[in-house]
């Protein structure tokens, strides 16, 4: 009975840490892509990033 809830915990925080992990990507994807630059920027601004 312990094995199979130490398995369902395993699995659980294993779920939870890939869901966690491909969000991670996704932001910072996001943040590298708001990092370029672009037109009518500044001279030595590199990008625009706006975070809370």
């Amino acid at each position: 009975m312990i094995w199979e809830w130490l398995a369902f915990a395993v699995r659980w925080v294993h779920v939870i840490t890939a869901i966690a992990w491909i969000g991670s990507s996704f932001y910072f994807i996001a943040l590298d892509l708001g990092l370029r630059q672009r037109e009518g920027m500044p001279v030595g601004a590199h990008g625009e990033e706006w975070q809370v």
